[in-house]
């Protein structure tokens, strides 16, 4: 999306554009299906739903339930996977790829034909090589704190934590978790014992955090790595563009491709029921809606982006 289409528009009431989306999405409140393979997740109540747009001089905009903190689950990746390259940089690209899964997002047999290497870092595979790479030479404890630091620092909130309840019962359903990092392990593409590297990735998908929190902490994503704020540079510019590339094309689990097409902006889901996507040179925006789709993305919060590009055309294909 290029600046001048934005200069181009009339003024936006954005206050009146975020009711009126989240009046678009009403119909879909309480729809779609709880995850049933996180017990804690399960127990959450489906009629949630919140919005949140944060733009380039830390005003937000909210509505409905977007100060109630819930689990990012995987929308963590992208913040874990920002401070990791800060510390390994290129050598990432290493151990996880950048393609498209086109599979699902927890494959075990893609994993073992490519050798250990996941396609991307936002797959299950992925995202646990990315805590790996974090943890380096230090102990998990540190790992968790810093991402912690992170988004308490990128949210301007103090108040971000770790939901203990979530992350138990993470730890307990997570088989299918454990066999990934043991193929990842048996190919040599762990450093870490196969514990330690799984309880930083089960304590960053229990993190929990309010539409508003996650809006204000991505909008780094969308200047270039700066933050617009504080005017601090969070990552490199060629870093973030990358960032939102790998959001683009395998952030939203199996219908990655479906959200582009209906929604044309980088974002990433999270089974928990969180969506956040960024808005190249404008902002950030975050939904909420507990019940997901048949590919694991939020129904509810979906339409609510589907229906924020429709009146704003904002999109990174205009």
């Amino acid at each position: 999306m290029h600046e001048t289409n934005i200069k181009d528009q009339p003024p936006i009431d954005y206050q009146a554009l975020v009711n009126e989306v989240l009046s678009a999405a009403e119909v879909y409140r309480g729809h779609g299906d709880l995850p049933a393979y996180i017990p804690a997740l399960a127990q959450v109540d489906p009629k949630k739903l919140g919005i949140a747009l944060a733009l380039a001089d830390g005003t937000t905009y909210v509505a409905g339930d977007a100060d109630e903190p819930f689990s990012i689950q995987s929308i963590s990746t992208i913040f874990t996977l920002s401070v990791a390259l800060g510390h390994v940089g290129a050598a990432m690209w290493n151990h996880v790829g950048r393609e498209p899964a086109g599979s699902p997002f927890n494959a075990l047999v893609q994993l073992e034909e490519e050798k250990g290497k996941p396609r991307n870092p936002l797959t299950n595979a992925g995202a646990i090589v990315v805590c790996d790479q974090l943890i380096g030479r230090d102990t998990a404890d540190e790992a968790v704190e810093e991402i912690l630091a992170f988004l308490r620092e990128r949210s301007a909130d103090d108040g971000v934590s770790i939901s203990e309840h979530v992350a138990m019962s993470e730890s307990k359903a997570g088989s299918l978790n454990r066999s990934l990092a043991h193929f990842l392990a048996s190919f040599g593409n762990l450093q870490n014992p196969v514990e330690d590297v799984l309880s930083v990735y089960f304590r960053q998908c229990a993190i929990a955090m309010s539409c508003r929190q996650i809006a204000r902490a991505a909008l780094y994503l969308a200047f270039d790595g700066t933050d617009p704020v504080s005017r601090q540079e969070v990552c490199l510019p060629s870093r973030s563009r990358r960032i939102n590339a790998l959001m683009l094309t395998s952030g939203h689990y199996d219908n990655s491709g479906d959200v582009a097409f209906r929604v044309g902006l980088p974002g990433k889901s999270g089974s928990g029921g969180g969506i956040l996507a960024t808005v190249p040179g404008v902002g950030a925006v975050a939904v909420w809606s507990p019940g997901l789709n048949s590919a694991r993305t939020s129904l509810a919060g979906l339409v609510a982006l589907e229906k924020l590009v429709e009146r704003t055309s904002w999109s990174v294909f205009v």
